[in-house]
């Protein structure tokens, strides 16, 4: 059976909201019905007073979505529980979860853009966008997009993986960090991999791309070759990194992450110019 598809839109429809879906986010946590292993997403009907002002999403097949704030301090209706929403993962088909990112961005845009950063003022909503405006100095604010940049450098068969220091586990994962202004994607991607681990890369292409809520990011996948240099990590982002080889892999992150695509599409490169005798 396949995925519902979802189309996304801004203009509120002129449709009653009782059965659509409402996300309710509260910073990376969701608003949700837990059934043994299903999950749920609660309809407008059931919160009806964050549904007055929610913000508009798009339809996930025939379903209205819509995403709120849900307030700190409030107690969630008998039946529904805040979970973290990265946990929706492997719970929910990818488009649910894909919707589910992108409510937790709009509902804390629109939470931390309630007043103008210049003047203080009270912001309103701009009709038509996906923006907030400040009526006196006409400042606009838009939902926040990070781009960062995630690569994976080769050496032969080996790839480079490293632990962040944050990270709490031994988890190995490819490279990453955002962009700095001024910077293109292709020269951050090279201060990283120096900053965090000392060594040169050559031969940088692009890989795709991802959208990541859970640091209101857009993350831009490379790959790159290892030029030169020994592995010295900084202490701070990176605690420790190495060359791997897909016989010899340490823990590494989850298929929801382009991190992951990163590795799984290097390791079917090597498969397929080493195959079995």
């Amino acid at each position: 059976m396949s995925q519902p598809r979802f189309i996304p839109g801004h203009e509120v429809p002129a449709r009653p909201r009782d059965s659509a879906l409402l996300f309710a986010a509260h910073g990376l946590d969701l608003l949700v019905e837990e059934r043994e292993k299903a999950v749920r997403i609660p309809t407008c009907a059931e919160l009806p007073e964050l549904a007055t002002g929610a913000h508009f999403l798009g339809t996930l097949g025939e379903v209205d979505c819509y995403a709120a704030d849900f307030p700190k301090g409030i107690s969630p209706p008998e039946g529904l529980k805040l979970i973290p929403a990265r946990s929706l993962y492997g719970r929910v088909d990818e488009t649910l979860f894909g919707v589910a990112g992108r409510a937790l961005s709009i509902a804390e845009w629109d939470i931390t853009h309630r007043f103008c950063g210049r003047d203080g003022q009270p912001t309103v909503l701009v009709p038509g966008e996906r923006a907030r405006r400040c009526p006196v100095c006409h400042t606009p604010y838009y939902p926040r997009i990070s781009p960062a940049v995630i690569v994976l450098v080769t050496r032969g068969d080996s790839m480079l993986l490293g632990r962040n220091a944050r990270f709490p586990g031994v988890m190995f994962s490819t490279l990453a960090g955002f962009v700095d202004i001024g910077e293109s994607l292709e020269e951050t991607v090279v201060r990283e991999v120096k900053e965090e681990v000392g060594v040169d890369i050559k031969n940088l292409r692009y890989f795709g791309s991802q959208p990541w809520p859970f640091g209101r990011s857009l993350m831009l996948g490379f790959t790159a070759e290892y030029a030169g240099g020994d592995i010295h990590v900084d202490g701070q982002e990176i605690s420790e990194a190495g060359w791997f080889t897909p016989d010899n892999l340490p823990p590494i992150p989850p298929r929801l992450s382009i991190a992951r695509q990163l590795i799984d599409s290097f390791i079917a490169q090597v498969k397929a110019r080493n195959p079995p005798a």
